[in-house]
């Protein structure tokens, strides 16, 4: 046997650099490279291996662990899982703040190789520098927090370790039903030992990603329950747009007359302008969707969790004889709301129930309401893209603090709706640009309002609602862009809060530092939001979610910030970054800036002035919250008595 004598971390990348995917007959790199932020526990370990010899594995820089993570998470996402950027760190900080990272990307069902560094296997200078000491075990340290956000983790200890560690690790990432974050934990001084390790290892290895049909009975099973629909609903989820099935089941649905509501991850897995298109589906969904999810007969959920968002926490359908199809790869998802299952990849399995279907000639009862339920929406719309400031202007959320309103216009001179703002940038770049959102009222407004017929258009993070993710998303769809057929010349923008710029915008200096263009669009209403809405409407008052200094009275400061709103220029930050910027207060002003930022060649930012309250609400959904079943407020206990009627209208599993 001829053997390689190498460190385990030179072993770890020459291995990664061997791995290779093929999917529909097409072979593709695995991993792109590794990003990294190095510590004491891999500058000289990891850091030296990739130093002497990365191989064709690029060094990506980060600025935030987590950052960097989500960066990596959204380059994966947009190239539908076929490509990885691994991401290490050093012990203790630096692997916590992986963490957060870790969890978006295994409830999002994302391939996440994570590689951080650990103290010593020899526990010999122990407590090392950031080292987390467990009086209980000295086996533990800060990376066992991996284990519940992880669909696989592992600590290598010895060197030969390693082998059977990273192949079981790339049976993971390759695997469509069961992919997520991977954390392979190793030790520094594990990093920088020896081992003769056999070439066969470094060979290299083609992992097929293949598209597994539904078996015939699970096929049998599922055309019975439709063929005996008069109204049946597809839920077009995420797993659609990773098996590539947006084509198959737009014609699925124009054949036998079935409308679909799209997921925040399924959306733009299928075009916008399909007839049979009803926009996002849920909480965050259009009416047209939710009338038609209301009386839907038969709801078939094709690669989707079923989420609460999705589902109006089990409230959207209540036709009482409602019955659920389930097509899914992953046999756990499958099983959920008691569906009848076919378990497989959502392509091969929706062309395959459409044979059977086909044989039975089968066609939905639907007349005009599909064409009833988009008209009516395309005309909500309209009032949405037109929804302005003025001296009879209402907020579309009602519930607020008075002064609020006022005050903000006064401060900023915005008068910018959230509603128009996201209408304009539709109407202003591009149609096959791509955009991405995450956390907070933006993905709600989004979902409703954002059209796009390019497969991928449209990116949002809403598994785990990661705020933080937008910016450094951005950057990894950017850098998708340019490793595959996405589309040269698309341009990238993220619509982002002015929240979770406050909680994350690191990665804009990865993005200079990587000559990329990317385009933020802040949305500053000064606060959370979307958090203040949820807070006021269950009569809880507006608590720490506006961002108010805190005042001072008779020499005794606030128990809560309740002073005046707190200004901030945007702009002014990305500035000194060297980004374009722009300050916007109104349409007009947005308009202009959109079409200069379009001349741009370096990273652009538009800080929007858009007044609170502007945001979409409601639209025949409801969502299930924990709430005070005692209070002395009557708004709380007037919340509390809907939150229960809401409740008693839910399927209960």
């Amino acid at each position: 046997m001829k053997t390689i004598k190498l460190t385990v971390a030179q072993a770890l990348v020459k291995f990664l650099d061997n791995q290779y995917i093929v999917f529909d007959g097409l072979e593709t790199k695995f991993v792109e490279g590794i990003f990294t932020i190095f510590g004491h526990g891999i500058a000289i370990g990891l850091g030296q291996a990739l130093d002497e010899n990365p191989g064709g594995l690029k060094v990506f820089q980060g600025r935030n662990e987590q950052g960097m993570c989500h960066v990596a998470t959204a380059f994966a996402k947009q190239l539908n899982r076929r490509k990885i950027i691994a991401c290490s760190s050093s012990v203790g900080p630096g692997a916590a703040n992986m963490v957060t990272a870790a969890a978006t990307a295994t409830v999002n069902n994302i391939p996440l190789l994570l590689l951080p560094a650990d103290t010593y296997a020899t526990r010999q200078p122990d407590p090392v520098l950031q080292q987390l000491e467990v009086a209980d075990s000295l086996a533990v340290t800060t990376n066992d927090a991996f284990k519940p956000v992880c669909k696989y983790w592992d600590r290598i200890t010895r060197p030969e370790q390693l082998m059977t560690a990273l192949v079981s690790a790339m049976r993971v990432l390759t695997d469509p039903a069961e992919t997520g974050a991977v954390c392979i934990s190793i030790p520094q001084d594990t990093e920088g030992e020896s081992y003769d390790y056999p070439d066969y290892f470094f060979q290299k290895r083609v992992h097929r990603i293949t598209r597994p049909v539904a078996v015939e009975e699970e096929l049998d099973d599922a055309a019975a329950v439709i063929a005996g629909a008069k109204h049946p609903l597809v839920i077009v989820g995420g797993g659609v747009k990773y098996s590539e099935a947006g084509e198959p089941l737009e014609k699925f649905c124009a054949e036998f007359g079935i409308p679909f509501g799209e997921t925040q991850a399924g959306k733009s897995a299928c075009k916008s302008s399909h007839p049979m298109c009803l926009g996002g589906i849920g909480v965050t969904g259009t009416l047209a969707a939710n009338n038609i999810a209301e009386k839907a007969d038969v709801v078939i959920a094709v690669g989707t969790r079923l989420g609460d968002f999705a589902t109006s926490s089990k409230t959207a359908f209540q036709n009482a004889a409602v019955k659920f199809v389930t097509i899914n790869n992953n046999r756990y998802h499958a099983y959920k709301m008691d569906a009848v299952k076919a378990v497989g990849d959502a392509k091969v399995t929706i062309e395959a129930l459409a044979a059977k279907l086909r044989k039975q000639g089968y066609k939905s009862g639907y007349k005009n309401e599909i064409v009833d339920a988009k008209k009516a929406w395309a005309a909500e719309m309209e009032k949405l893209s037109t929804y302005a400031y003025g001296d009879t202007f209402e907020p579309l959320i009602k519930n607020r603090d008075p002064r609020t309103i006022k005050e903000f216009v006064e401060l900023t001179n915005g008068v910018i709706t959230q509603t128009a703002a996201i209408a304009t940038v539709r109407e202003c770049i591009e149609q096959d640009d791509i955009i991405i959102t995450a956390g907070g009222s933006l993905p709600s407004c989004l979902q409703r309002m954002w059209t796009t017929d390019k497969r991928g258009g449209y990116h949002a993070e809403y598994g785990y609602s990661c705020m933080g993710y937008e910016i450094a998303a951005a950057l990894g769809v950017k850098l998708a862009d340019s490793v595959d057929t996405i589309g040269p010349g698309n341009e990238v923008y993220t619509f982002v809060g002015d929240a979770s710029f406050q909680m994350m915008h690191s990665e804009i200096m990865t993005a200079m530092q990587e000559r990329v263009k990317i385009n933020i669009l802040v949305f500053d209403n000064c606060g959370f939001g979307c958090i203040n809405n949820l807070q006021m409407n269950h009569g809880v008052g507006s608590l720490a979610t506006e961002f108010r200094y805190r005042d001072t009275k008779g020499g005794i400061a606030e128990q809560v910030p309740k002073g005046g709103l707190i200004p901030v220029d945007y702009a002014m930050v990305a500035k000194g970054y060297g980004l374009k910027t722009y300050t916007v207060r109104t349409i007009d002003e947005l308009k202009a800036a959109l079409l200069d930022a379009k001349k741009q060649t370096v990273s652009t930012l538009i800080d929007l002035k858009v007044i609170p309250k502007t945001m979409t609400d409601g639209y025949n959904s409801w969502w299930n919250v924990g709430v005070a079943t005692t209070s002395a407020k009557p708004e709380v206990a007037e919340a509390c008595k809907r939150v229960m009627e809401g409740r008693s209208k839910a399927r209960q599993y």
